[in-house]
C-alpha cells in the first residue's frame, strides 16, 4: 500500500502556492491564446444572456419574476462557476488525467491524490469569462431587485457562491470517478452537469414537481440559485418549499464533498493503470 508523507497545513500552502505560480507561468506564455479564450467565452456566454433577455423584455413579469429579478438568479450560477473553475479545474479534466496517464504519476509522489488533482490545474481564462458575465449580471440587477446590501446579506452572498462551487465541483467528480472503470466519462458528465445546469437559469417552481424534487434532491442546483435567490427576494413561489432549504447550501456542499470524497476512495481502490503515461 502506498504511503503518505504527512505535511503541515504551512507545507501543503506552500507547495499550493508553487502550483498556482507554475499554472500561471504556463497560462502566461501564450498571452494572446488565453486572452482570445477568456473573450470568446465571454462573448459566447453573454450571447446567451442576450437571447434570454430578448425574450424576456416582451414580458414584465413570469410567474411574478421580473427579468432583473431573472438575472440575479442567473448570476449566481456564472459567479459560482466562475469559482468552481478557478478552485476545481482538475476536478472538472479529471478524465484527461486518466486517459493521459497521468494519474499514474501522482501514485509516486508524496502527497495526497485528490489535493495534488485539484493543485495542479488553473483555468484563468474560464473563470474569467464566466465571472465577467456574472459580474454584470450581479451590478444590473442585485442594486434594482430591493436589497439591502448589511453585512450579513453580504456574508450569506459569498458563502453561497462558495458553496456553489463546492457543489458544481462534487457533481463534476461524481461523474468524472466513473472515469476509474471506464476511462472517459465526458457524455456522462455532461448529461449529468450541464443538462440541470440549463433548468437551473429559471426558477425551479417553473418546472413539474419531479424536475423540483430532482434539483433539490439528486442533482442540488437549487442549492446554487434558487434558495440563494430566494433569500434575497422572497417570492411568492418560495411558499412550496421548506423555508430551512434558504439556510442549507453551506451544509449541502460539504455532504456532497463528503460523499463524492468517499466515492472517489473507491475509484482509487479499483484503478488500474491506462498504460499511456509518458
Amino acid at each position: 500500500m502506498r504511503k503518505k508523507a504527512l505535511h503541515s497545513a504551512f507545507e501543503l500552502f506552500t507547495i499550493l502556492l508553487i502550483y498556482i505560480k507554475l499554472n500561471l507561468k504556463a497560462i502566461l506564455e501564450y498571452k494572446f491564446d488565453r486572452t482570445f479564450i477568456t473573450i470568446a467565452i465571454f462573448c459566447r456566454e453573454m450571447i446567451s444572456v442576450v437571447v434570454m433577455f430578448l425574450i424576456l423584455v416582451r414580458f414584465v413579469h413570469i410567474k411574478d419574476w421580473g427579468y432583473n429579478e431573472l438575472f440575479f438568479l442567473y448570476s449566481f450560477l456564472f459567479l459560482s462557476y466562475s469559482a468552481f473553475v478557478l478552485l476545481f479545474s482538475g476536478m472538472r479534466d479529471f478524465p484527461g488525467v486518466i486517459y493521459a496517464g497521468e494519474f499514474d504519476r501522482y501514485l509516486t509522489r508524496p502527497l495526497g491524490l485528490l489535493y495534488q488533482i485539484i493543485a495542479s490545474r488553473l483555468d484563468l481564462s474560464a473563470a474569467l469569462g464566466h465571472g465577467i458575465v456574472g459580474i454584470i449580471l450581479f451590478v444590473n440587477t442585485a442594486f434594482s431587485v430591493g436589497i439591502i446590501w448589511n453585512a450579513r446579506n453580504i456574508a450569506y452572498y459569498i458563502i453561497t457562491i462558495l458553496s456553489g462551487a463546492v457543489i458544481q465541483a462534487s457533481i463534476f467528480m461524481f461523474a468524472n470517478c466513473f472515469s476509474f472503470w471506464t476511462v472517459k466519462t465526458e457524455n456522462l458528465r455532461n448529461m449529468i452537469f450541464f443538462s440541470a445546469r440549463r433548468f437551473s437559469g429559471y426558477p425551479i417552481s417553473f418546472y413539474p414537481g419531479i424536475i423540483q424534487k430532482l434539483l433539490i434532491f439528486v442533482i442540488p442546483f437549487s442549492f446554487v440559485n434558487y434558495f440563494p435567490a430566494q433569500y434575497f427576494l422572497n417570492k411568492s413561489d418560495m411558499n412550496l418549499f421548506w423555508d430551512g432549504f434558504l439556510y442549507l447550501p453551506p451544509l449541502i456542499a460539504v455532504i456532497m464533498f463528503a460523499l463524492v470524497y468517499a466515492f472517489w476512495k473507491c475509484g482509487v481502490r479499483h484503478y488500474s493503470s491506462t498504460g499511456t503515461s509518458m
